[in-house]
């Protein structure tokens, strides 16, 4: 077995080829479905989110919070976009059915 035993989140998971898996992470994109928008900043995604009736929540001063009212759905982002990841992204997408999408780029 060769690889790098990775500890994230609590969980140790043995990664095989570490540069490769980093560059896949990298890869993915939010997409806005209806208007084919690749989301490149927490700014497009709030216009989109909020259009989509979320509303920003700002209980946390570390995260980037939306919460749609008619819901019990929370989304809850890091600040800084660059740590953005597709966790994130997926997470979006299964609370936002058909109007957004993970891509490879």
């Amino acid at each position: 077995m060769s690889g790098v035993w990775v500890f994230k989140d609590g969980v140790v998971r043995l990664v095989e080829n570490p540069a490769a898996e980093s560059l896949d992470a990298r890869r993915k994109v939010l997409v806005h479905t209806p208007s084919n928008e690749v989301i490149t900043s927490y700014a497009a995604l709030e216009r989109k989110l909020l259009s989509l009736g979320w509303e920003r929540y700002y209980k946390d001063p570390d995260l980037l919070q939306f919460h749609k009212p008619s819901t019990v759905h929370l989304i809850s982002l890091p600040k800084d976009f660059s740590r953005f990841k597709s966790m994130h992204m997926f997470d979006i997408v299964v609370k936002n059915r058909n109007m957004f999408e993970v891509k490879d780029m």
